[in-house]
């Protein structure tokens, strides 16, 4: 029997980004806002001081900051008959746990999305014509535009003091930036990162071969830097521990850096840590959340906490599976192609290319998590599709993030895995070497889908999430056209040994590639094809909204932090604006 809390204006599930940035602007306008998070709390202070947060072993190998999976994963198969299995450990990606979620632990790549990106179907006909799209290629615009957003991206770069240089301000090209991105309102806060050698190897290669490298933006402050929420952060310190550590110089902009100091000082703010979350309480009849019920993993005793608004911020797999547990929304059958909630997962395809320099130092140990150097001309539809097998594209990096002693150990092709040749062979390279990224995008099929599993479950009995995803033709083409031309970037830049590592067969839930998943609720104009409107409101309650890249139709050639978090400003806008003053559907304002 659930025991029932005093009621709230609102109960937000997940406080990482969205979650830290909906809960701001709630208590902002003067709400009681009540954070639920599955995980423990985290003192930046005293949980990533010198020397305890360097151990490679604890938070890399063993993924401290990672979600358990003994306590609740996703099941995997690839095609809708196959029968799926458990992801016994996360490798494929790293699903975040405790206050500040996976942006504790992300790299702080701050990538805005471009414009064709957030109306896809819309931008891809007027281009090639309705016949270009394949029919299970089910893609569909967001409903809300580059333009709207603008605003939302550039307070969230500003929150993070994101390093970086503009390539479009207004409309007009800045130098040295990005020539493909959206007009920007006005510069990034802070200045890029320092260069390491071996992206200015990769910048001098790609200007050789006529494309337009610019510094990747980051999240990684290049100066110390005082955010509008009076958040101070320090200059990154280059250690090459950003991903899947909190940073000891407090540099990298995360939830608990930038966001937490305010939410702490905020009257009505509170947050429940150690709350596993198991469904949205819903009232079918008036179609309104009630609250959310959750355990707290302490006790094992059940709560429910009554609200007035419901938000969901758990990432793609607890967004998704709360809504299909809650029984909002109708479930998405592939075979038929209804309904809407586990509707468009996507991930992204990334091909490698691994460069051994014999006559070049490039100490990798000094990095950051997103200090790299990147080309646009080959991503989303910045180059021309007409004669080609696929649509879409990814952007090329070469990132400097880190050579930590047990992950980073890269050899040559034919080097031994084990012995004294690999010993010889990893000793040889170690300072020699640098990889070169394809961050290809997955556009959404129709199979690539989510839903409850029918046979396994989560330590309280509840239903796992299954995941049915495979790499499409269309991924496998376009994933091909990146490494050809990224090998063509690592030959002019003289390498030694280029060698290229393509994605073969099927997906491999085990290696990392990125945490970068997407849909399951996600946005559109109409309920037929969304499982939330444009405001990120739920078709079927119109006091729950849905936040994160759960909501992205499908996935771009990017990181999605910035994406997420623009929109979560821009539900925010929407809900204190507008909601708050008339609850009722918000279609178009």
């Amino acid at each position: 029997m659930a025991k029932v809390l005093k009621a709230t204006d609102a109960v937000i599930v997940g406080l990482g980004w969205t979650g830290a940035i909906m809960a701001r602007e709630l208590t902002r306008a003067g709400l009681e806002v009540v954070a639920l998070e599955r995980g423990p709390d985290r003192d930046p202070a005293a949980d990533f001081a010198l020397p305890a947060i360097r151990d490679e072993l604890r938070y890399s190998v063993r993924q401290e900051l990672m979600q358990d999976p003994k306590m609740e994963t996703v099941t995997l198969r690839h095609r809708l008959d196959d029968e799926a299995r458990p992801v016994r450990r996360f490798g494929a990606f790293l699903p975040g746990d405790g206050v500040g979620g996976m942006g504790t632990h992300w790299n702080g790549n701050t990538f805005r999305y471009l414009p064709s990106d957030h109306s896809l179907r819309t931008h891809l006909t007027e281009r090639y014509g309705r016949g270009r799209i394949p029919d299970d290629m089910t893609i569909q615009d967001w409903g809300v535009t580059y333009d709207e957003l603008e605003p939302h991206y550039a307070r969230f770069e500003a929150i993070c003091g994101v390093s970086g240089k503009a390539g479009n301000i207004g409309g007009k090209i800045q130098a040295g930036g990005n020539p493909f991105e959206g007009p920007r309102s006005g510069e990034y806060p802070n200045a890029p990162l320092v260069s390491s050698h071996a992206n200015e190897l990769f910048r001098r290669a790609a200007t050789e071969l006529g494309l337009h490298p610019f510094p990747a933006p980051a999240s990684n402050s290049s100066a110390p830097y005082r955010n509008p929420e009076g958040a101070q952060l320090g200059a990154c310190q280059y250690c090459g521990h950003c991903d899947r550590f909190g940073c000891e110089a407090n540099a990298k902009a995360t939830p608990l850096s930038t966001l937490a100091p305010a939410l702490g000082k905020a009257s009505g703010f509170r947050k429940v840590t150690n709350a596993y979350a198991t469904r949205v309480l819903y009232d079918a009849q008036t179609r309104r959340a009630t609250g959310v019920r959750y355990i707290d993993l302490r006790s094992g005793e059940t709560y429910d906490q009554p609200a007035e608004i419901v938000i969901l911020s758990a990432w793609v797999f607890g967004n998704t599976r709360l809504m299909l547990l809650s029984g909002i929304g109708q479930p998405y059958d592939p075979r038929t192609g209804t309904g809407v909630v586990g509707k468009n997962y996507c991930y992204q395809i990334q091909p490698t290319l691994q460069l051994f320099f014999k006559d070049e130092e490039l100490n990798p140990f000094m990095g950051a998590g997103g200090l790299g150097m990147v080309v646009d001309d080959f991503n989303g539809d910045n180059f021309d599709h007409a004669n080609l097998e696929f649509l879409g594209g990814g952007y090329i990096s070469l990132n400097s993030t880190n050579g930590r002693p047990i992950s980073f150990r890269p050899t040559p092709p034919g080097t031994p895995a084990w012995g004294a040749a690999w010993k010889r062979e990893t000793a040889k390279w170690y300072r020699k070497t640098a990889m070169v990224l394809c961050e290809g995008m997955n556009y959404a099929s129709r199979t690539n889908s989510m839903d409850l599993d029918p046979t396994y479950r989560d330590m309280f009995g509840q239903p796992l999430l299954r995941m049915t995803f495979n790499f499409t033709q269309n991924d496998r083409a376009m994933a091909d056209y990146l490494l050809a031309k990224a090998t063509e970037i690592g030959r002019a830049m003289n390498a030694t040994i280029v060698a290229p590592q393509p994605r073969k067969g099927d997906f491999n839930v085990v290696s990392y590639q990125s945490s970068h998943n997407s849909g399951g609720t996600i946005m559109g104009r109409t309920p037929v094809d969304s499982a939330v409107n444009r405001y990120l409101q739920s078709w079927d309650a119109h006091n729950l909204f849905v936040l994160g890249s759960s909501v992205f139709p499908q996935n771009a050639g990017y990181n999605p932090t910035a994406a997420a978090a623009a929109t979560a400003y821009w539900c925010a806008d929407a809900l204190v604006k507008t909601y708050l003053k008339s609850p009722s559907p918000m279609v178009q304002l």
